[in-house]
């Protein structure tokens, strides 16, 4: 049955109830929103996890191998019971990304605490993985592109 939803981002999305991704605990920060749904255009990277109860929170995520290809966090399997996985091909990883309004160029993704969602159940949840070598703030580009895209953006306001 398909469910519409007016968001802030995206206008009135419809979607169908089958492709709600729900959080029995919510996401930190938003415990009391339980169903989500992704939207993006499939070439893109990035995409939003856009909330159906209040369509003003979006957060932009990424598959974290996008970023760091040898991307293995280590989850207990005690954070997963809620989502209650039969096995590893159930489960999907998306990172939010946190995006500067002046300087998108510096965006960096959250490796430290992947969304982890059953694709089997549509059910979601967000965790910390074991590994300390993961950051909160992992920069998604490199600095040589962070640069380039910094002065190209000074140049064009420099022209406006």
């Amino acid at each position: 049955m398909p469910r519409t939803c007016a968001t802030t981002r995206f206008g009135n999305v419809t979607i169908n109830e089958d492709n709600i991704i729900r959080f029995p605990h919510g996401i930190p920060g938003f415990e009391e929103n339980k169903d989500w749904y992704i939207l993006g255009e499939q070439e893109h990277p990035i995409k939003w996890l856009q909330n159906l109860e209040d369509g003003s929170i979006a957060l932009p995520i990424m598959a974290p191998h996008a970023v760091c290809t040898e991307y293995d966090a280590k989850v207990p399997d005690s954070e997963l019971e809620t989502i209650r996985p039969e096995n590893v091909d159930d489960l999907v990883l998306v990172c939010v990304v946190a995006i500067p309004p002046d300087a998108p160029w510096d965006m960096t993704v959250n490796l430290r605490a992947p969304v982890v969602i059953n694709k089997r159940l549509n059910l979601g949840c967000q965790v910390i993985a074991l590994n300390e070598d993961y950051g909160v703030r992992h920069l998604v580009f490199p600095e040589e592109t962070r640069r380039q895209l910094s002065e190209e953006a000074a140049r064009i306001r420099a022209e406006a």
